[in-house]
């Protein structure tokens, strides 16, 4: 049975794929999990991280499970919906930066993963969609993942609409960073981690950690962490070579 997460490595950088393109790249608890666990793992000795889908889509959202024959007690719901917060958490927490490649359909936790990647270059074929509140679905799980990410009003009509949106509305709205043509999107990826790649480390992880910490601060805190920041990653030896 084929790995239902491929993990490949370049030198520091490191590539993970979901990898269940048969049914759009859905993911289940369990993979889940494991998925933050890969981050976690790949965050300590790499660089930076590349996350994507196999296929034609990047994730059309969480597997389905079957009707039960009651709903679920909240102390039970609230442990099945832990492993989803740990995931976004894990995008949060990586100490290397991510970099999200979104070739197709990116829907309800596949529109979470993509908005959570630092970087998220999509392919114009690319779609978004939390379809939660068509479901109902209560979405506030998939809008933690976009609350520091996508502006009120924009996040709102995503939630309240329902509609599907294209890579270049997508854009405006700051659920990914650049749009380009889909037979150019390897390539362009390409050239971003090659540019990447010549930066000295400290300062790469540097500005994940600033922006991780900075945009929760007061304006004082965060022109003070810069001033920390700046002192102590530009005395390092490697920032001289």
């Amino acid at each position: 049975m084929a790995d239902v997460i491929l993990r490949t490595r370049d030198g520091d950088i490191t590539t993970l794929t979901l990898n269940r393109p048969e049914i759009g790249n859905r993911v289940s608890d369990s993979m889940a999990g494991q998925l933050a666990a890969m981050i976690d793992e790949a965050a300590k000795e790499s660089r930076l991280l590349v996350f994507r889908g196999a296929g034609e889509d990047f994730c059309l959202g969480r597997e389905t499970r079957g009707e039960r024959a009651s709903p679920p007690e909240a102390y039970e719901l609230r442990g099945n919906v832990e492993v989803i917060f740990n995931v976004y958490d894990a995008f949060r927490r990586s100490k290397a930066p991510i970099i999200g490649i979104v070739q197709g359909r990116a829907i309800g936790f596949g529109c979470a993963l993509a908005a959570l990647c630092d970087i998220t270059i999509a392919s114009e074929k690319a779609r978004f969609q939390l379809p939660e509140m068509g479901h109902r679905i209560m979405p506030t799980i998939a809008m933690s993942a976009l609350i520091d990410r996508v502006p009120r009003k924009e996040l709102m009509y995503l939630v309240y609409s329902t509609e599907e949106i294209d890579a270049r509305m997508a854009l405006t709205f700051g659920l990914v960073s650049k749009v380009v043509a889909a037979e150019g999107l390897a390539a362009d990826v390409a050239g971003l981690i090659a540019r990447l790649q010549e930066y000295p480390l400290p300062a790469l992880l540097a500005v994940k950690e600033y922006a991780r910490s900075g945009y929760g601060m007061s304006m004082q805190a965060a022109v003070d962490f810069a001033k920390n920041l700046h002192a102590t990653i530009n005395s390092s030896s490697s920032m001289r070579r």
